[in-house]
């Protein structure tokens, strides 16, 4: 089997599947081809998140209160088992593994305060918690930072004018720590806000979908991406996964938290970075 293939990041066990694609594609015009790619490279980057998600809504429709095991309980059973498919079958590799270790570990951290807080609850049992908090909830946490990884690998991902790694991690603690503090001294996510545009402003991640290089700023990448998260965020809710205070019908999340999110998303992507080192494009960046 030749590099290319052992190295795909479908794996060996998948490879049929995805070479039977692509002789699918090749039949249809450039273009359109290259959309519905770029639409199942997406796919599988986030393939850990979308199976998180299934499973959250696929136990909200059939959980019985009176099973031998909790709800949150065999959730967090089912994606430790997901992690440990992906990389027997080399779905995932080690690096990612790391990645979402490293935040499911900072992710359950805050969870575990801000739940102490009373920012939001876990309404249902569990016997796999920390302070009341389930340890399934860190995998929703790390399906962020899977996804990160993955796309990065997949897209073959490029940065130009990427800042030094100090800059960004002194931001990304900047952030973490404000989700503490706001609750005790100001908010200062409005100046965060803008810290994320005067260091990454300029930066552009220059991505592979067949053969061409195309590129998008990273601020409007995580913006985009936010707007998914607070998505998803709406249909946790929804399934009871996790409740804000007063809320025993469920009601649309504010858009406040999309804020949230779209600062969280720079902490997670210095973690990744940590394991995913940022890379220049092969080629000159164009004229302006």
């Amino acid at each position: 089997m030749s590099e290319e293939r052992t190295a795909h990041p479908t794996g060996p066990a998948l490879e049929p599947l995805r070479l039977a694609i692509r002789r699918v594609l090749s039949r249809l015009p450039p273009g359109l081809s290259e959309f519905i790619l770029f639409g199942l490279k997406q796919a599988w980057a986030c393939l850990f998140g979308a199976l998180v998600l299934f499973l959250i809504i696929a136990t909200k429709l059939v959980w019985q209160p009176d099973w031998a095991i909790n709800r949150y309980d065999a959730l967090f059973v089912a994606a430790l088992s997901i992690q440990v498919v992906f990389l027997y079958l080399k779905m995932e590799s080690w690096d990612e593994a790391k990645v979402i270790l490293i935040y499911h570990v900072v992710g359950t951290l805050m969870e575990i305060f801000k739940v102490h807080m009373g920012s939001w609850i876990y309404p249902e049992d569990a016997l796999i918690r920390i302070a009341g908090v389930p340890l399934f909830s860190g995998f929703m946490y790390a399906a962020v930072g899977s996804y990160m990884a993955r796309a990065i690998r997949i897209f073959d991902m490029r940065f130009t004018r990427y800042p030094p790694f100090p800059l960004t991690a002194l931001l990304a603690i900047g952030i973490y720590l404000n989700f503490y503090t706001h609750h005790y001294i100001v908010d200062l996510r409005l100046g965060l806000f803008l810290a994320t545009i005067v260091l990454f402003g300029r930066v552009r991640i220059y991505f592979t979908v067949e053969k061409k290089p195309r590129w998008m700023p990273l601020v409007l990448a995580a913006l985009l991406t936010s707007v998914f998260l607070w998505i998803a965020e709406n249909i946790g809710t929804a399934t009871g996964i996790w409740l804000y205070p007063g809320q025993t019908d469920w009601h649309m999340v504010s858009l406040q938290k999309l804020g949230s999110w779209y600062l969280l998303l720079y902490v997670s992507f210095v973690l990744v970075t940590i394991v995913c080192k940022p890379q220049p494009p092969d080629m000159q960046e164009p004229p302006r």
